[in-house]
């Protein structure tokens, strides 16, 4: 039980550091996943794949979801070449499979997920969750920034892409 509470408590602080997100426009209506993304300057491949994908309108759609987004460093450790193969029109089917496989349906706070040993995603696999000695990981994916709020869900930070099997 103390090391879930640990776990729970980093992962609140580390995202209290974080934030420097800006979850709302102007009148105070909350952004949805997609432009939360596009919006932060750290998820630029991300943005990038789910136009590719043609997934912008799911995840801009009602919702909810949690999304485990991968940094633009994240996608930095793949093999040379990677992005590049998965952004191919021909891949199409490959890069959503990959997408949707970091994408939850409902939403699933950071006190949620540390209660979990898996979850179901979109795609049709599950992820392994872990809650260990203050960090949580999403099957090799440390979360490093969770409960980023938008208008159809959640995204939890992650510094790894993850790969269905």
């Amino acid at each position: 039980m103390f090391k879930k509470l640990t776990a729970i408590l980093s992962v609140v602080v580390a995202s209290l550091a974080f934030t420097s997100f800006s979850y709302a426009d102007g009148h105070g209506m909350k952004k949805d996943i997609v432009d939360v993304a596009a919006e932060n300057g750290s998820f630029n491949t991300l943005v990038v794949a789910i136009e590719a994908a043609g997934l912008v309108e799911t995840l801009k759609g009602e919702g909810p979801f949690t999304v485990f987004a991968p940094t633009d460093e994240a996608f930095a450790k793949l093999p040379d070449g990677t992005v590049e193969m998965l952004l191919m029109p021909e891949n199409k089917d490959q890069l959503v499979s990959v997408l949707t496989y970091h994408v939850v349906p409902g939403k699933v706070n950071a006190a949620d997920v540390v209660k979990l040993d898996s979850a179901d995603t979109v795609q049709g696999e599950q992820l392994m969750v872990k809650a260990a000695d203050g960090v949580v990981m999403i099957n090799n994916a440390k979360v490093v920034m969770t409960d980023v709020e938008a208008s159809n869900g959640v995204i939890h930070v992650i510094d790894t892409v993850l790969l269905p099997e």
